[in-house]
């Protein structure tokens, strides 16, 4: 047995890094066209319609939605990595026929076979089965600090990007992305195929348990979207801070709470102390949409809440697939985590449409109360949960 400090071996974060990199094309596909689509779909046939606009938009997240389960299923029965590969080919597929697309039917269809490159439940099962139980977590906030690292920088670079290569060329580059993915995932060693035992899905949907976690991440997203349909123009309006300069506000919030994260998760790692850290960032989340709701009048105060929501998210997107990881059966750690991938995008297209509905209805500041509402209850039902202790590393 080795040291309770015992660091991750070079080939854990090699792993970690790329099972990252190739992670983060799922939400690049996702977060890249946000700032910039309604703008570009103004310029194809059928743009002028804003249903299609939203079907273009939200068409992504609901095939991901439907095929996690089935995608972490077959990782399951027929191995991580072949699954991840053709998940990322259809992914690429759907890029290019994206860029092409001369109107906006075929915009739909390309955001569809996109989607269908749901590689989230064969990617985090793939990092727990490569990873040590001790350093899980470190590799779940490589993947899930990915997701934060994306947004802000997708927000920042989107624009800029646009005006150099256009609609088309972003496409392209997702492309192109997922395809050079494959060469990282080549360098990852294959895991044994998980026990083939027979376990049906409902015993993994009915685990009150894995209900419990995937409640959470379907309410962090649902929050994470309906926040920032409003926030963009909250900077705006409250901070006078003109759109192409959000960056400035975006992409220190988000480095600055990587480096605030680091020290939570070594405490929750290290000195199993997963269940204070873990209730601490839910009830951080719901002081930001409080703060936001009360004190959100300044683009300092918004800073700072932006800030403090980086270190909720990130702590908590680290931490759930983790603890899914760790409670799912051996032999369905895929199909557990299909269903939590599912759930979160789910929760992305809900906080979207639920964020735009109450703005549109209720004003701007009901959405952080809502969203503080959403926060509290997820906390209620946290208070209840059972953590896995910290096992001791073995060698």
């Amino acid at each position: 047995m080795s040291s309770p400090a015992d660091p991750m071996t070079p080939q854990e974060r090699r792993i970690g890094a790329s099972l990252a990199s190739i992670f983060a094309l799922r939400m690049l596909g996702l977060f890249l066209i946000l700032p910039v689509f309604a703008v570009y779909a103004k310029t194809l046939p059928g743009g002028d319609d804003r249903t299609l606009i939203g079907l273009a938009l939200g068409a992504y997240g609901l095939t991901q939605a439907v095929l996690q389960i089935p995608f972490g299923i077959a990782s399951d029965r027929l191995g991580r990595k072949p699954v991840i590969v053709f998940g990322l080919l259809l992914f690429a597929l759907g890029s290019f026929v994206a860029a092409w697309a001369p109107d906006m039917h075929w915009m739909i269809v390309g955001r569809v076979l996109q989607g269908t490159g749901a590689i989230s439940a064969a990617v985090t099962a793939l990092a727990a089965d490569l990873t040590r139980e001790e350093h899980r977590t470190k590799v779940m906030a490589m993947i899930g600090s990915s997701i934060g690292l994306v947004f802000a920088l997708s927000l920042v670079g989107a624009p800029l990007l646009y005006g150099w290569i256009g609609m088309g060329g972003l496409f392209i580059l997702t492309g192109l992305l997922a395809l050079g993915a494959l060469g990282l995932l080549k360098r990852i060693p294959s895991p044994p195929l998980p026990p083939q035992v027979k376990l049906p899905l409902r015993e993994v949907l009915a685990n009150g348990a894995l209900l419990k976690l995937n409640l959470g991440i379907g309410v962090l997203h649902i929050i994470q979207m309906a926040m920032f349909v409003v926030l963009p123009q909250a900077l705006i309006e409250r901070g006078d801070l003109p759109a192409p300069e959000h960056w400035k506000v975006y992409l220190p919030a988000v480095l600055a709470s990587f480096v605030v994260m680091v020290p939570a998760i070594i405490a929750a790692e290290k000195r199993d102390k997963m269940r204070p850290v873990f209730l601490s960032a839910i009830a951080l989340a719901a002081l930001v949409q409080g703060g936001l709701y009360f004190l959100g009048g300044s683009l300092w105060w918004l800073g700072l809440w932006l800030l403090l929501f980086f270190v909720a998210f990130n702590i908590l997107e680290a931490s759930l697939p983790s603890l899914v990881s760790r409670i799912a059966p051996a032999a369905a750690k895929g199909a557990a985590m299909g269903v939590y991938n599912t759930t979160q995008a789910v929760g992305l297209f809900i906080g979207g449409a639920m964020g735009g509905y109450i703005a549109q209805h209720f004003g701007d500041n009901a959405v952080f109360f809502v969203c503080a509402l959403l926060a509290t209850g997820w906390m209620l039902v946290a208070l209840s949960m059972t953590f896995p202790r910290r096992t001791a590393p073995t060698t």
